[in-house]
């Protein structure tokens, strides 16, 4: 059975070649994603030697590289941030609120990726939050969870923010829970054109502190006047904020966020194959409003590299954020009092049920036996670079 293709497959056999034709135009990031992917679960980061209990089977487990660009290890780290939220969860419906940039503000931001995707998630934020706290419409401080995605399902470059909003907050002296209506949580134009200006307003902030760098074809913003009339169609432009259905409970919530939280810009499932034409992979276009069937895609194999490159992110820029009574300082705080207005006693979730179920002492059972399914134990290890010794030979009796 021919090995299933992945992204690290490519880099390790294009990866040489592309580096050297783009010389000069890749950041150290960049190359330290790449190293990353072709080095992962090699020789080249160690490993260990297992043995089953049952059947003696062997087996060598090599190292992962742990980054998050990489589409091998997310699955493990969304796996363990999923654990840790599943007891946040309120038994209330959660709403899905999507904020996208324009593409001329994507343009810019791939060139300045920190401050504007700190801007889109600050503007975003602030923009529930004001309406949301607006007697008008919900009149309630409420919590966020924001996850960036910088791509499209063809890989371009597309920064929106997905935002996993629970159904009501607390009143403003804190001592109720408001909950929004049935199946309606905040009013789509209303949070477009806030959303519009407020970003608009840090983005222009940011570029008169000199926050803002431009080059190549964009060179021409550095100039104020060139930057100004660049901004002022956007003024007058709807922007795209849209809201999905609410959730169908706590543990759709966490499938969806499970899909969400750590993925990456395409995941080796939708690759098909890589040839002399190119890499095909599957998309969705989803300006087909009715039916989002995959459809393949084939690009030359330096433009897929250079594609997936493109949504790098800076090194120690969160991509996941928490902002209202979600914030880290005071989250376990607010939760706890939410849920004694909720009155969790007679609201227990199934998820919860589930979490105390489990959450017992005993050993979690990290390497199955791919022949038995019975547990395995670590023997040997090996570090990087080198390789797993022979297991020792068994002498005959004398």
């Amino acid at each position: 059975m021919p090995a299933r293709l992945e992204v690290a497959t490519i880099f390790r056999r294009f990866g040489s070649t592309w580096r050297d034709a783009h010389q000069g135009h890749i950041s150290l990031g960049q190359l330290k994603v790449m190293s990353a992917i072709e080095c992962c679960r090699s020789a080249a980061l160690g490993g260990h030697v297992l043995r089953c209990k049952k059947c003696s089977h062997l087996q060598i487990a090599y190292n992962s590289c742990r980054n998050r660009h990489c589409p091998k290890c997310q699955a493990s780290a969304a796996k363990r941030w999923l654990e840790a939220r599943q007891l946040e969860l309120l038994p209330v419906d959660y709403y899905h609120v999507v904020f996208t940039l324009p593409a001329v503000i994507g343009d810019m931001a791939y060139q300045n990726k920190r401050e504007v995707y700190g801007i889109l998630f600050k503007a975003a934020a602030e923009t529930l939050r004001t309406i949301a706290a607006d007697p008008k419409h919900l009149g309630a401080k409420i919590g966020v969870t924001m996850v960036l995605h910088t791509w499209g399902s063809a890989l371009t470059h597309h920064p929106h923010v997905h935002c996993i909003i629970p159904g009501g907050g607390f009143s403003a002296d804190s001592q109720q829970w408001v909950a929004c209506r049935k199946g309606f949580f905040l009013p789509v134009r209303v949070l477009s054109r806030l959303f519009r200006r407020l970003f608009l307003e840090k983005l222009n902030s940011a570029y008169r502190n000199g926050d803002l760098h431009f080059f190549g074809h964009q060179s021409a913003l550095n100039n104020s006047h060139h930057f100004t009339e660049a901004l002022e169609p956007l003024r007058r432009q709807e922007w795209v904020v849209y809201a999905k259905r609410p959730f169908a409970g706590p543990e759709s919530v966490l499938a969806y966020l499970s899909r969400y939280t750590h993925r990456v810009a395409i995941a080796n499932s939708r690759l098909v194959k890589v040839d002399d034409h190119g890499v095909t992979f599957t998309w969705k276009d989803y300006r087909e409003k009715e039916h989002h069937r995959p459809k393949a895609m084939t690009l030359s194999v330096d433009e897929f590299i250079r594609r997936f490159l493109l949504h790098v992110l800076p090194r120690g820029l969160h991509r996941i954020r928490y902002y209202g009574f979600f914030a880290n300082a005071l989250r376990t705080d607010h939760l706890n009092k939410a849920r004694a207005l909720l009155n969790p006693e007679t609201q227990t979730t199934e998820v919860e049920q589930n979490v105390a179920a489990t959450n017992d002492d005993s050993p979690t059972t990290t390497f199955i036996c791919p022949l038995c399914s019975a547990p395995m134990i670590i023997i040997d290890t090996f570090e990087r670079g080198q390789q797993p010794r022979a297991p020792p030979l068994k002498r005959e009796a004398a």
